[in-house]
């Protein structure tokens, strides 16, 4: 689905390293890989405002602070957290959204490129969830 949503548009790039790991994956393991094949660059981590809550339980926390400069995105009116920089849009909807509406047979045309909503109807993702 990330490789449609993105087809067409060359300032973006699919990597598929962690689909391709055996067990779990965990983003400072991806983080690291990332840095030993661009190891110039600088590196940014982009989550959710829900997922700030439990980011102290992810593995190896304080390290992956340390490899990629966090940045929240915000769909409300969230305070600044614990110094990392906030992108505020005015979004209000989320995978778990998309995920829901597929689920009660709602549209989610407008919500998701076009070859992603094919992609969902044609392997009915999400229908039983």
């Amino acid at each position: 689905m990330v490789e449609a949503a993105i087809a067409g548009e060359s300032r973006f790039s699919m990597d598929t390293c962690e689909a391709e790991r055996e067990g779990a994956s965990f983003a400072v393991d991806t983080v690291r890989l990332m840095q030993q094949r661009f190891p110039q660059a600088e590196f940014f981590y982009f989550i959710g405002e829900d997922n700030v809550p439990a980011l102290h339980t992810w593995r190896e926390i304080d390290e992956l602070k340390k490899l990629a400069s966090f940045v929240v995105l915000a769909r409300g009116d969230l305070e600044p957290i614990e110094g990392f920089p906030v992108i505020r849009r005015n979004i209000d909807i989320s995978s778990t959204d998309i995920r829901n509406r597929i689920a009660r047979g709602l549209s989610v045309r407008y919500l998701l490129p076009d070859a992603v909503c094919a992609i969902l109807a044609r392997h009915q993702l999400y229908l039983n969830d």
